[in-house]
């Protein structure tokens, strides 16, 4: 409950004489054109570009956060400029961008917003991508996936206490969230930043990706993302490239057919391979394409149906 002229958790709404406002409607305060890849989505259009906005606000308070500047932030802290969603969506045509992505910080905080501009993008042929915590109610999130190609959960750990301490939120609401998606049919990806010492077990990670393949399914893409030192938490050192893979490894004994790195440019787990015959079907060089064999949503090689957003 929000108090009279006060602010909610994510600092982007206020109470106004009993009436809800969404103070940064329109105020994006980020825009630019990234590759898909970034986000990171890998089974998602290769290769092509996605405009890509923020808003300030949260609804965590993660104490590793990469973009705590905005994410942290409330609508008078930062600079940002009014754009209408007709705006966003021409700008996003203007710079040869298939998909409009809505990243950075937490779109849920901007969700009329987001709606808004995923609505216009659709009637005009531009695709949404929700990058996300996953911690959303599930009617808004039922009204907003049809309007969405394809959302990108930020999965933190598989423990509600590292939630509780570590980002001010709540485990079960995100696996909610995700079991919606599977139910819906959307494409969807997950991300989980390995962070030493605090959600990098043997045990934890055995337990998430058999939960994942057991009600998700073997083929949701799964990174595993290098941690670096940020924001309240400088004191852990980045991520060791040696746990990643051991994570990656955990990862497919339990079953997952694509298991990714994440900011670890140059090794070999940012390509997709045929989970049946081991090719390699999308090489990639940081965020570049560099060979895609990916034909009809299948491997060239030996047919095998590669779940994505292809076409």
């Amino acid at each position: 409950v929000i108090a009279p002229d006060g602010s909610g958790f994510c600092r982007v709404r206020r109470n106004v004489a009993g009436r809800l406002y969404a103070e940064v409607y329109g105020r994006a305060c980020a825009r630019n054109v990234d590759p898909v890849e970034k986000k990171p989505f890998f089974h998602v259009y290769p290769g092509s570009r996605s405009y890509s906005i923020a808003t300030v606000g949260c609804n965590f308070t993660c104490r590793f956060c990469q973009n705590w500047d905005i994410a942290m932030a409330g609508p008078d802290d930062v600079a940002a400029s009014f754009h209408k969603p007709a705006g966003i969506v021409q700008a996003a045509l203007a710079a040869g961008c298939r998909t409009i992505s809505y990243t950075y910080s937490e779109p849920t905080v901007f969700y009329e917003y987001m709606r808004d501009c995923a609505r216009e993008g659709r009637d005009r042929g531009v695709a949404s991508l929700m990058v996300s915590n996953g911690f959303i109610n599930e009617e808004p999130q039922r009204q907003l996936l049809p309007l969405l190609r394809a959302v990108k959960i930020d999965l933190k750990s598989f423990s509600e206490e590292f939630y509780d301490k570590v980002c001010g939120g709540r485990l079960q609401p995100v696996l909610d969230s995700l079991l919606r998606l599977r139910d819906h049919g959307i494409w969807y990806e997950i991300v989980v930043l390995i962070i030493p010492g605090l959600n990098d077990g043997r045990d934890e990670i055995r337990r998430m990706t058999e939960w994942i393949v057991r009600e998700l399914g073997p083929d949701v893409p799964v990174h595993f993302s290098r941690y670096h030192p940020s924001y309240r938490m400088r004191n852990i050192p980045a991520t060791p490239p040696s746990l990643l893979r051991q994570c990656r490894d955990w990862a497919r004994e339990q079953g997952c057919r694509f298991v990714y790195l994440g900011n670890l440019p140059g090794d070999d787990a940012q390509h997709t391979f045929c989970p049946d015959c081991g090719k390699v079907l999308i090489r990639r060089q940081a965020y570049h394409i560099m060979q895609n064999n990916i034909q009809q949503g299948r491997c060239d090689a030996c047919g095998c149906v590669i779940p994505g957003v292809w076409t």
